[in-house]
């Protein structure tokens, strides 16, 4: 079945999620379009940053404790950008490299989209626009070729419906989650939290050169003033 009406708990937040598509389909889905992904891209291998970007990745996903298989890319591309789909399939454009200035920064993006996969931020978006258009009812719906709508509803729902011509942006509620797990992954793997903030702050000063990745995010003040009071509790559950 592709649909399966099911709670969840996000990780960390322990917020209740109502998910109508299966594990199995999501992966599946999310294999499909990550290879398309990179057909569709140049990714860069062999380069100090890409694998710095592969370093980094290992290290947020061990704490991540997913069985997942990983998978980290560097693309080029000068949008400041980076997204993972189920599985744990990461692509980080390398436009995003002019503002995360260190490794600490650069963990603060990858944790943060590494945050959307393991809450499965975009299955609950799909399943709300699914359920919005009556379709949770449908079942036996085989993948791809027979329900290409489905496929790229799922595109959109994890980042890459620019590429579509669509946006189906996380809401602001699962941008401020991301924000929260993946404070708690780099606090995990050992990450300077305090570098999440001058990258957000970064990305506030270039806002009209990051406008791709800020327009389905936050205002900036906000989500800076929230990822500081995260960092603080953190600190007093030491």
């Amino acid at each position: 079945m592709f649909f399966i009406a099911c709670t969840n708990k996000a990780p960390y937040t322990n917020r209740n999620q109502m998910i109508l598509i299966s594990t199995e389909s999501e992966l599946a889905l999310g294999e499909e379009s990550y290879k398309k992904a990179l057909k569709e891209s140049k990714v860069i291998t062999n380069s100090k940053d890409a694998k710095r970007v592969a370093e980094i990745g290992k290290k947020i996903a061990k704490v991540a404790n997913k069985n997942y298989k990983w998978e980290f890319n560097l693309v080029e591309n000068k949008a400041k950008n980076a997204f993972c789909l189920p599985g744990g399939k990461v692509v980080v454009y390398t436009g995003i490299l002019e503002v995360a200035k260190n490794d600490d920064q650069l963990a603060t993006v990858i944790s943060h989209e590494i945050a959307h996969a393991l809450a499965r931020h975009g299955a609950e978006r799909v399943s709300a626009s699914m359920l919005s258009q009556g379709l949770q009812a449908i079942g036996n719906i085989a993948l791809n070729s027979q329900a290409p709508q489905y496929s790229q509803a799922f595109n959109i729902a994890y980042g890459l419906g620019a590429q579509y011509g669509v946006l189906m942006p996380y809401g602001r509620m699962q941008e401020s989650e991301a924000d929260e797990i993946g404070i708690y992954l780099m606090y995990k793997a050992g990450y300077n939290l305090s570098e999440a903030i001058k990258f957000w702050e970064n990305m506030s000063e270039g806002k009209k050169e990051s406008i791709e990745f800020l327009s389905t995010h936050p205002n900036s003040t906000s989500r800076i003033n929230n990822i500081k009071n995260i960092i603080n509790k953190i600190q007093k559950s030491k």
